[in-house]
């Protein structure tokens, strides 16, 4: 420790690194566990190298840590995560394929259609209502439709 100056000692970095991976497993993310293991590198560099100043590790730390982030956001493009609900956040794409009954006629490439106790908008080819349609795509919260049959 330095007299009359700031430093930071290796443990605090550990301390940091214990902190931010418990808050990955209570907040997963990915994000928290690669501050984490910055933080834990930055406190064995610390260890090994007592004279290392505060300015010198935050600079290690802040280097570390956006490589750390930029390299699992490459891993995650590249094998994103398997999931048993993949449309789960995308309502609107579990819908595709579905034959539904326009609750409105389409005019103006316009309608309605219930699904369960919702009520979509709808465009496609101009309708009657209670016609049979197939949902081809989605456009934000719009669901594309073909004539059925």
């Amino acid at each position: 420790m330095m007299e009359g100056g700031f430093t930071i000692e290796f443990w605090y970095w550990w301390v940091a690194a214990a902190l931010l991976i418990a808050l990955e497993v209570a907040i997963p993310g990915v994000f928290f566990l690669w501050l984490g293991i910055a933080a834990a590198v930055v406190g064995g560099i610390a260890f090994l190298i007592p004279s290392l100043g505060w300015a010198g590790q935050t600079l290690i730390f802040a280097v570390l840590a956006f490589a750390a982030i930029v390299v699992a956001r490459q891993i995650v493009k590249r094998r994103p995560p398997d999931s048993d609900e993949p449309s789960l956040n995308r309502r609107g794409e579990q819908y595709v394929g579905r034959v539904l009954t326009l609750s409105a006629a389409i005019e103006n490439g316009r309608g309605r259609a219930a699904i369960g106790d919702t009520a979509w908008t709808v465009e496609g080819d101009d309708m009657p209502a209670g016609a049979r349609v197939r949902v081809v795509g989605i456009d934000g919260i719009v669901l594309k439709v073909e004539a059925d049959g």
